[in-house]
């Protein structure tokens, strides 16, 4: 499906996601934020760990096996 580490980024990408039950890291910048399994996402958000991340300000990257 994805490859660890691999950036996600497009509506399909967060959907395969969610429907796989697979988790991402989120960084900002070169910072870890979080990590976990996405709850929701739209145009400009992405809900992990019940906290709203910005698809603008955030890095999401795929975390499969994790």
């Amino acid at each position: 499906m994805y490859m660890n580490g691999q950036m996600i980024y497009d509506d399909r990408h967060f959907e395969d996601h969610i429907s796989a039950d697979v988790p991402v890291q989120i960084y900002q910048g070169q910072s870890h934020s979080d990590i976990g399994f996405i709850e929701y996402y739209g145009k400009e958000f992405v809900q992990v760990n019940n906290i709203l991340y910005n698809r603008k300000q955030f890095t999401f990257v795929s975390r499969p096996g994790y």
